[in-house]
């Protein structure tokens, strides 16, 4: 019996490794299938760079590839590291080693920093979530990643300057760290329920997402707007969101009209709803984590 033990072991890390490139895989897949999602309003996608001067699609796809290498170690972390604690220290050191292959790949341009911490959390939630045989359910994944991202991270700076962190601070809003703490509440409530909305009254899946995206607009303080334009640009583009879906978003004649409305708003205040974005990209990767185990289960 115990000369069988290694095997099983053996047996054992092969599926944390099987579970871990997977996920990684759906990761970048998801980052890539935002990047190229096409109409995005304020957005990089296939028609332009939107408000950004320095990022294109292809840029952006160079980056999210560069991040598989992270998320693959985060989600190992989050199949072997059962304490809560040293899993949160681990994944935050990956997360800053990430954030400079990010810098390395697109030559200093932040494409994806609010992503690595939204899918990072994500994907290793999962990994933990999945490692125990427990379903592959998207709002218990994202509860998962809330409880993680409660816990401090020593090694994380005490201020780190960036635009969002200070939109943070003038403005009161939570940001991306208040969004995972409450465990993603603009993906489980907002953008998930629309996509499956969406595709479910005959949407094709590219409106379906960008629907998703809208939904998440709609509602989000996003710190990126509100750094960009402050609150007449988030009052706004929320404003022109809640329109969009309200005429039966972008499949619908009228819709689509509305959209081409607030994107033309949107260029006029050169803002960009960046951090509706990474919430589109983590609602695009629990989407594919369900599908993904339903498949495998079917």
């Amino acid at each position: 019996m115990t000369a069988l033990n290694p095997l099983r072991q053996s047996a054992a890390s092969g599926l944390c490794d099987g579970l871990a490139k997977r996920l990684a895989d759906l990761a970048v897949e998801a980052l890539i299938d935002e990047a190229m999602l096409t109409p995005k309003p304020g957005l990089v996608d296939m028609r332009g760079s939107g408000a950004h001067t320095d990022l294109t699609w292809m840029l952006m796809c160079r980056s999210a590839c560069a991040l598989r290498p992270a998320f693959l170690q985060m989600a190992q972390a989050g199949s072997a590291i059962g304490d809560a604690t040293l899993l949160r220290r681990r994944i935050g050191a990956i997360g800053r080693e990430a954030e400079a292959a990010m810098m390395a790949a697109t030559g200093g341009v932040n494409t994806h920093r609010g992503a690595i911490w939204a899918l990072g959390l994500l994907v290793t939630a999962a990994a933990r979530h999945m490692q125990r045989g427990d379903s592959a359910d998207a709002e218990a994944i994202a509860l998962g990643a809330g409880l993680l991202a409660r816990l401090e991270d020593p090694g994380a700076p005490a201020r780190t300057g960036n635009k969002g962190e200070l939109a943070c601070r003038e403005h009161g809003v939570g940001g991306a760290r208040g969004q995972a703490r409450a465990g993603f509440p603009a993906v489980v409530e907002q953008a998930l329920p629309m996509l499956r909305l969406a595709r479910a009254r005959g949407d094709g899946e590219a409106q379906a997402r960008v629907n998703a995206l809208l939904a998440v607009m709609a509602g989000l303080d996003d710190t990126c707007l509100l750094a960009r334009g402050g609150r007449k640009a988030l009052a706004s583009t929320q404003a022109g969101a809640r329109r969009v879906l309200a005429l039966g978003g972008i499949a619908s004649p009228n819709g689509r009209a509305a959209l081409t409305r607030l994107e033309t708003r949107m260029r006029q205040l050169h803002v960009s709803p960046g951090g509706a974005a990474d919430l589109l990209a983590a609602a695009l990767l629990l989407d594919r984590i369900e599908r993904s185990a339903d498949k495998e289960q079917s």
